[in-house]
């Protein structure tokens, strides 16, 4: 089996594993008890808090553990909220292109009266610096952009509109899910104010992630109940969870520099095979993307198709985001940067990691122009483009 879906998800390290059984097996107390059983377990999350800390340059005090991504960016973006809102400010920035669980938590705001403004990312996905410094007005509580996006892997400019949004005393959040682990991340220097990241995207454990929020920004709470977290996330501890976590970032981090280089030269073999492919596209910024994204676009090939034909060869792979790949609707990320419907059905993202091959490029390399093709000569529509009948997109 060729695994190459690894911004959905990543095979765990056994680093992580590792760290994860003496909590699971020994040192399985509740880490609000006072014996030593339940001390153990606290000490081994304050020890995590400092691990990843110091992976983003952050302080410990600032790090809250979470069920993942999808919670984290919920109580980033509700917490800044919470905070414009007191102070008379209601305007939101964001962009088009965002992940569904920073969208959704916007569409919700704005049916409590927020106004929220979702900035272009143009054909390339991103946005500058300056788009964000001329959309900020008076009452703009927030700007809220991702690192870099899940589906066709461009980064964006955090760095810069982080110094924008601290010049104007405008809170800054970054859900940089796809970016931790894989990309440098320094807080500090880069000006974010909250930064949303989750363990299954760098080996480590589903079911936890972390919160960032810079020291003087109060979160508000998501989840009511016990006074875990500093009292800002209810629930026990997922020990076990935020171990593994702390130890695959670690991990990833250490080896990023190295691993980058070589998941993007297997990166740069799979873009120019596929581009050989009559009738396509690569979708996001060719320079400026993660190592590891690979996102095409083939005129005439259902998205859902393709992938199951290479799942019969034994390829992962899929069309566009994890979260939303029981929905029938064209990925808003490839509508956002002008891809027609027609075209946008019909995407394939690949993404690799440090464990993938050459061997895997080439397996992949021949699976795909095949594939394609095959579904191609049993498309009306295709035949019709063939002959002239209708145009091409692409």
């Amino acid at each position: 089996m060729i695994y190459a879906d690894n911004a959905a998800t990543t095979k765990m390290s056994r680093t992580a594993i590792d760290a994860m059984l003496p909590y699971l097996e020994e040192s399985f107390g509740n880490p609000s008890s006072l014996y030593a059983l339940g001390q153990r377990a606290a000490e081994a999350l304050q020890t995590a808090r400092e691990r990843v800390a110091a992976c983003i340059g952050a302080s410990p005090k600032e790090i809250t553990f979470t069920s993942g991504g999808s919670e984290a960016d919920n109580q980033a973006i509700r917490s800044a909220a919470a905070i414009g809102a007191r102070q008379g400010r209601r305007h939101i920035i964001s962009t088009a292109f965002e992940h569904h669980a920073v969208l959704h938590t916007l569409s919700r705001l704005e049916q409590e009266g927020f106004q929220v403004e979702l900035l272009p990312v143009g054909p390339l996905g991103t946005v500058t610096a300056d788009q964000v410094a001329q959309a900020i007005r008076e009452d703009t509580c927030l700007v809220t952009i991702m690192y870099a996006n899940n589906e066709i892997g461009s980064i964006l400019p955090v760095g810069e509109i982080g110094a924008v949004c601290r010049e104007k005393g405008v809170l800054f959040h970054t859900d940089a899910v796809q970016a931790a682990g894989h990309l440098p991340i320094d807080v500090k220097a880069q000006n974010i104010d909250l930064l949303s990241l989750s363990a299954h995207k760098f080996h480590g454990p589903k079911g936890v992630g972390a919160l960032y929020a810079r020291q003087g920004v109060p979160l508000a709470n998501v989840i009511e109940g016990g006074a875990q977290e500093r009292g800002k996330r209810a629930g026990t501890e997922n020990v076990p969870g935020i171990a593994g976590l702390a130890a695959a970032l670690e991990e990833s981090c250490a080896h990023m520099e190295e691993t980058a280089a070589r998941v993007a030269a297997l990166r740069d073999r799979l873009i120019a095979g596929l581009s050989q492919i009559p009738h396509s596209t690569l979708n996001g910024d060719p320079v400026h993307r993660l190592p590891g994204n690979v996102n095409f676009c083939f005129e005439g090939v259902e998205g859902e198709s393709l992938l199951l034909l290479l799942d019969d060869r034994e390829i992962c792979a899929s069309s566009g985001s994890a979260c939303t790949s029981g929905s029938l609707d064209p990925s808003h990320v490839l509508l956002a940067i002008g891809r027609p419907h027609e075209v946008a059905h019909g995407s394939l993202r690949l993404s690799l990691c440090g464990q993938n091959t050459d061997a895997d490029v080439d397996a992949i390399l021949q699976a795909v122009p095949e594939v394609v093709d095959r579904l191609r000569s049993m498309s009306p529509l295709w035949k019709d483009k063939v002959s002239g009948k209708k145009a091409f997109v692409l």
